[in-house]
């Protein structure tokens, strides 16, 4: 191949399976193709005209740490910018990682981790990978997938083209960087469960023969977590297992994760939902700790306690008070009466949830009426633990923490699984108004599963939405948006500034949901219908939270009454005692 200069560049072919390469611009091309040599899935030579693409031709993975070496010839538009390394996954979901460059080599090195923020210390979720190369500006400026800058597809050469797959394990997940498509650059996340254990036929062999046997045999001084099905690590679970750990009760204490969702308390161990292990602990765990439903095939047997903490006073309808579509499918309300029947103990955040949760939830046994466990934090923060988690989520010193928590909404499904965010807030204009003193966390519910894409990267915006622990988001924050989660409960305990940014009130009141009494009559906050309303009352927050302290105040009387910083303390009394 003869340059344009004149010079020369043979197509030689590497006998593991490749050329060595070439990627010429095209002389006086406006749209800075270049032309791009390599060899096709049938062997033969292809000349591909097209922007030029980054080339990989080393690949090391050690230590939980991946190197990506190899060619990019950068628009001589972007020459100048410093570039980023961007994972895609087929949920619209992306991560970023930096780009060094010298001249026309680059090398991305980097954790295969998501940012701590996000959720705390946690691998890439299971699934296939894709990387590109884009300028670090331009990510995250669009909301929707559709126009979203994915940047120049990362693509193998030889050698490392022929000489895959290359492996690495990070924070117990087996991850690959495979070809996929010929030479197109996958990275590979496994399941964090084996093989072994996710195969049909052992988890039936766990369920009908290995779970009835392990019954029969003692129970173990073990306290087994399981906090939002194994998709957190938190909550009040956290409180219970905190209160143990510092009354030196000798336990063993374990947490249920689903797939390395959540990271664990270091003074735990995490066994993964579903494996063989887990069925064992379930079976022989003399304390279960849980806030959500417990695995349909569970079974309390006599010597085991099973806690049910749930997760806040309920704003919202549930089981058999719920008269809409979710919840009146005989199968879910069949599982309700499973369930409830499977608990030793049921924790009720207040006098006004206990007769709801009993009759919401079909349950008819011992109540202990102690306040919610997660709260006491916030009734007697821990000024370490809130330098802590600051720390972690890189918040500035000096600016406002706003927190937005909204709840999911069963109309809102996404389009490849989960739910969607249905983020209503003009970030634009938010970041207009309030990015010199302000910083905005949001949190989706755990059954989103969408990101926060827009706005990003200036740090005005903090997707903090698998974040191991919301007691931990409502420490640090000075003013808290919601809906109609229970999370409003939480923190009126901390008498600071709440919004509820209700544009959806109607529906979701009449026809989605419905509420357990009357919210526009008790809310602690002003109802907030669009986002120029929401952005001036955070702008406010200080006037607007002084307006509404004697709604802050009734509400907490009524609410909140049992919540004096003693609740996990009298839930333990009561656990160790049966």
């Amino acid at each position: 191949m003869v340059r344009a200069d004149g010079t020369r560049h043979p197509l030689a072919h590497d006998e593991r399976g490749g050329f060595t390469g070439l990627v010429a611009p095209i002389p006086g091309d406006g749209a800075e193709r270049t032309v791009f040599a390599k060899r096709g899935m049938s062997g033969h030579l292809v000349l591909s005209v097209q922007a030029s693409p980054p080339l990989v031709d080393t690949v090391t993975a050690q230590e939980g740490v991946l190197t990506l070496g190899g060619t990019f010839r950068a628009p001589a538009s972007t020459a100048g910018e410093p570039y980023e390394l961007v994972l895609h996954n087929q949920y619209g979901m992306e991560f970023s990682y930096p780009v060094t460059r010298d001249g026309d080599r680059f090398e991305a090195s980097f954790e295969p981790v998501l940012p701590e923020p996000f959720g705390g210390r946690t691998s890439l979720p299971q699934g296939r990978w894709w990387p590109t190369l884009r300028p670090a500006d331009r990510g995250g400026s669009t909301a929707g997938l559709l126009g979203v800058d994915r940047g120049a597809p990362v693509q193998l050469m030889a050698p490392v083209l022929a000489s895959g797959p290359h492996a690495i394990t990070v924070l117990g997940r087996r991850m690959r960087v495979e070809a996929r498509l010929h030479d197109r650059m996958a990275l590979v996340c496994d399941p964090v469960l084996s093989p072994h254990d996710r195969s049909h036929y052992a988890q039936r062999v766990a369920r009908d023969v290995t779970y009835p046997a392990q019954r029969a045999l003692p129970v173990k001084d073990v306290v087994v977590y399981d906090a939002f099905k194994g998709n957190g690590a938190g909550d009040s679970p956290r409180a219970i297992h905190e209160e143990l750990l510092r009354r030196g009760e000798k336990l063993e204490h374990v947490w249920l994760v689903r797939d390395g969702r959540a990271e664990v308390p270091p003074t735990a161990r995490a066994v993964q939902h579903g494996s063989l292990e887990a069925w064992e602990l379930l079976a022989r765990a003399r304390y279960y700790v849980v806030n959500d439903s417990v695995p349909a095939t569970f079974r309390r047997r006599p010597g085991q306690t099973v806690v049910q903490t749930w997760h806040g006073t309920p704003l919202k309808q549930i089981g058999y008070d719920f008269m809409h579509d979710y919840y009146t499918s005989p199968e879910v309300l069949e599982g309700l009466q499973h369930d409830s029947a499977q608990w030793s103990l049921l924790a009720s955040p207040s006098s006004y949830a206990t007769p709801i949760l009993k009759r919401a939830l079909g349950y008819q046994g011992e109540v202990i009426e102690a306040g919610s466990p997660r709260t006491d934090a916030l009734v007697r923060p821990d000024a370490a633990r809130i330098a802590e988690v600051r720390r972690r989520l890189g918040l500035p010193e000096g600016k406002k923490v706003v927190l937005y928590l909204p709840t999911w909404r069963e109309n809102r499904l996404g389009w490849t699984g989960g739910y969607k965010l249905d983020l209503r807030i003009d970030l634009d204009a938010a970041r207009r108004e309030l990015g010199e003193d302000h910083v905005l966390l949001v949190r989706g519910h755990h059954k989103v599963g969408e990101q926060v894409r827009e706005g990003v990267r200036d740090g005005f915006v903090v997707d903090v939405s698998r974040w191991p622990d919301t007691t931990d988001l409502l420490l640090v924050a000075d003013v808290l948006i919601s809906d109609y989660s229970s999370a409003i409960f939480d923190f009126a305990l901390t008498d600071r500034p709440i919004l509820l940014f209700t544009y959806d009130l109607e529906h979701y009141r009449d026809t989605l949901r419905g509420f357990t009494f009357d919210l526009e009559a008790k809310a602690p906050g002003p109802l907030l219908a669009d986002s120029p309303s929401l952005i001036a009352a955070v702008r406010d927050a200080d006037a607007v939270g002084a307006e509404y302290a004697a709604a802050r105040a009734a509400f907490r009387a009524e609410f909140c009454d049992l919540d004096d910083g003693g609740a996990t303390a009298r839930v333990v009394d009561r656990m160790l005692g049966m």
